[in-house]
């Protein structure tokens, strides 16, 4: 069978579950390889998980990808290669110049590469040079997994002519809610977990300036203000900016109503999450944010920032969480109140969580990659 291989620096829970589901969909006409250039993470700080039912090939057990000059990861991506016939190649990081060169030569080499990749326009302020500059990045790629449309019209920028799909930031929803004792999503009902007088707001992010983590303390401090018993606010995340907001909710005020759980491993996270009322991400700058199909797992209204890539399929404003403007503590306030004061409109709100929720299962990136390897197909018999 073909060599079907989907390459990331390290591998998390949810890259297992990607490469999982494409085992599932695939596998029988495909030979499913996981490439995982480094044992360890350069951003998160996650237990290694084992196991998959798929080939898997750890490059550098012992590194990390932000250590890794241009020469390694070429020499470790040809070396996975080494010895496989043609075939289909899905490679993240198309920024990095050492995967640029790795992406040339397995194009010489007659494979289709694709890239994978959630990056916006948005994401921060653009250069009309620079941005042309990296069309340079996507000269070996014959198409690319995007998420959203936001998404996907960057690559289309990128790639004109290349074919393009969705939706690349996926989870297992199954392997979410067995890490919370919870059965299959398909068994899902609004009625499980605590009711809605037990459970608390939770941030699931890390402490860097880009969560825009300052403005929710200032939003849940206007909330506390208004309630005479506010639900606890519960960060989970390391990182930097621990201290400086620590030193902000003890000057607000609300330090007794905030807990910093620090970072706490996936199995932890979705425990959480069954027990949340509602999730908070207010970044200033997020390309997808993975938590967010995660908290849907639970059916959990999202009160997710306007820039964040998971709104464009994910989130419907008003139906299954609302959106925030960065800069508008104010309006998150309202949000939070309304969610703690209205039973009614929380559980409208987690019927509809549940009813999107299978869009971003990592089913739909199985989907994605098999639309995307149908399309090099055609491609070929035209010509």
């Amino acid at each position: 069978m073909p060599p079907l291989v989907l390459l990331w620096d390290n591998f998390g829970p949810l890259h297992l579950d990607r490469i999982a589901a494409v085992a599932r969909r695939l596998g029988d006409r495909h030979h499913v390889i996981g490439v995982e250039l480094c044992g360890q993470s350069d951003t998160y700080d996650w237990d290694r998980s084992e196991g998959g039912d798929f080939e898997r090939i750890l490059v550098y057990p012992d590194a990390q990808l932000d250590r890794l000059s241009a020469w390694k990861i070429l020499r470790g991506v040809l070396g996975a290669m080494r010895g496989r016939g043609r075939g289909t190649v899905f490679l993240c990081h198309w920024n990095e110049p050492g995967i640029a060169l790795a992406a040339l030569i397995l194009r010489l080499r007659g494979h289709r590469v694709l890239t994978m990749s959630c990056t916006k326009f948005d994401d921060r302020p653009r250069n009309l040079f620079k941005e042309m500059c990296k069309r340079l990045f996507f000269v070996p790629y014959q198409g690319g997994l995007a998420s959203g449309e936001r998404s996907i019209a960057y690559l289309r920028q990128m790639m004109p002519r290349g074919s393009l799909a969705g939706e690349y930031n996926t989870v297992s929803l199954d392997r979410v809610r067995a890490e919370a004792g919870y059965g299959p999503f398909a068994e899902a009902t609004v009625e499980e977990g605590v009711p809605h007088s037990a459970r608390d707001f939770l941030c699931v992010a890390r402490l860097v300036p880009k969560k825009n983590l300052p403005m929710l303390l200032d939003a849940y401090a206007l909330y506390c203000a208004a309630e005479p018993e506010p639900r606890r606010l519960r960060l989970c995340g390391s990182g930097p900016d621990e201290a400086a907001l620590r030193a902000q909710a003890q000057a607000l005020g609300i330090s007794g109503h905030v807990v910093f759980e620090g970072f706490v491993q996936s199995d932890a996270v979705a425990a959480r999450l069954a027990g949340a009322l509602a999730l908070i991400l207010p970044s200033i700058e997020e390309q997808f944010g993975n938590v967010v199909p995660e908290a849907q797992a639970f059916g959990l209204p999202v009160l997710l920032s306007t820039v964040a890539g998971a709104r464009d399929k994910l989130l419907r404003n008003g139906v299954n969480g609302f959106l925030v403007e960065p800069d508008n503590p104010e309006g998150l306030a309202w949000f939070l109140t309304l969610l703690h004061r209205d039973e009614a409109l929380w559980q409208r709100m987690r019927s509809a969580a549940f009813r999107l929720a299978p869009l971003g299962d990592a089913a739909s990136f199985a989907e994605g990659v098999e639309s995307l390897i149908t399309a090099g197909s055609s491609a070929r018999s035209i010509k």
